[in-house]
């Protein structure tokens, strides 16, 4: 066993400090990640995964690791410490952003908003101050969002299918002409190739995913990952006992929802309201 030893980092970022801390421990030990997971008794791509910072692993795990390297409550304290750091949402995020740059088909399903792929700018700009950005921030995170769309209609664009709940399209924007725009949008998009909207009732009753936003993204090598969202937490979940469980939960779900076709009709209804409406 080798005794504490503390990483002289320079890294600021609690998630960061623990997966340098972890991987100086490893390399210390000499031990290898193969070596490692049997000496502790959990796989080894999971020792991997927490020194890339993909995941934190359990408090079961951490546990483990400062009792196998000698080091007190060392990585507990830091796991803690990353655990509780807001920054972790974004850094889930960043990780959702390069799996879904290499996927070959998203599934999306959106419980209170329109997802950012196909979102104009007036929506765009207002949901994003409703969340409490302002001046150069908001800008900034605006035109990040509108980008995004592009990634639905380049050569090579994946295929996109999305789950919206009836609670997305009643929930009007204060900009009426930016409303119309976002529903003309939505009825555009839809009539692609590659994009499939579908309308989730309120008729449809209690589903599922009631808990926040989820898209699942196959990748090339026909692995799916997923990513769940809520206004607090998100998360990138690559575990395939979870994945069956939330993919069994969409497809329910998608069974329920309005076809293609009766979603466009639904969608391009609320659009003539709105167009109307004074």
């Amino acid at each position: 066993m080798s005794r504490r030893r503390t990483v002289t980092s320079l890294s600021q970022q609690p998630r960061a400090r623990f997966a340098e801390e972890l991987k100086a421990l490893r390399e210390a030990n000499g031990d290898s990640l193969r070596q490692l997971g049997e000496r502790v008794g959990w796989d080894f791509s999971l020792f991997g995964k927490m020194e890339n910072g993909h995941t934190l692993g359990s408090a079961e795990v951490v546990q483990a690791l400062d009792q196998y390297f000698g080091t007190g409550k060392l990585l507990v304290t830091l796991w803690e410490l990353a655990l509780a750091d807001k920054s972790e949402f974004k850094e889930q995020y960043r990780a959702y952003m390069e799996f879904e740059a290499e996927a070959l088909s998203l599934w999306h399903f959106g419980l209170s908003s329109v997802p950012g792929v196909l979102q104009t700018r007036g929506y765009a700009t207002e949901v994003l101050a409703a969340g409490g950005n302002r001046g150069d921030a908001l800008t900034r995170q605006v035109e990040a969002r509108v980008n995004r769309g592009v990634l639905l209609v380049a050569e090579d664009a994946p295929r996109f299918r999305t789950i919206l709940y009836e609670a997305v399209l009643r929930l009007m924007l204060r900009d009426r002409a930016a409303w119309v725009e976002q529903l003309e949008h939505l009825v555009a998009m839809s009539e692609r190739a590659n994009v499939t909207v579908q309308v989730l009732p309120f008729s449809a009753g209690p589903f599922g995913l009631m808990s926040g936003t989820v898209m699942f993204l196959q990748l090339a090598e026909g692995r799916v990952v997923a990513y769940t969202e809520n206004d607090l937490h998100g998360e990138v979940i690559e575990d395939g006992g979870q994945i069956e469980r939330l993919q069994a939960a969409y497809d329910a779900m998608r069974d329920r929802a309005l076809s293609p076709a009766e979603s466009r009709k639904f969608i391009e209804e609320l659009l003539e309201g709105a167009r109307c409406d004074p």
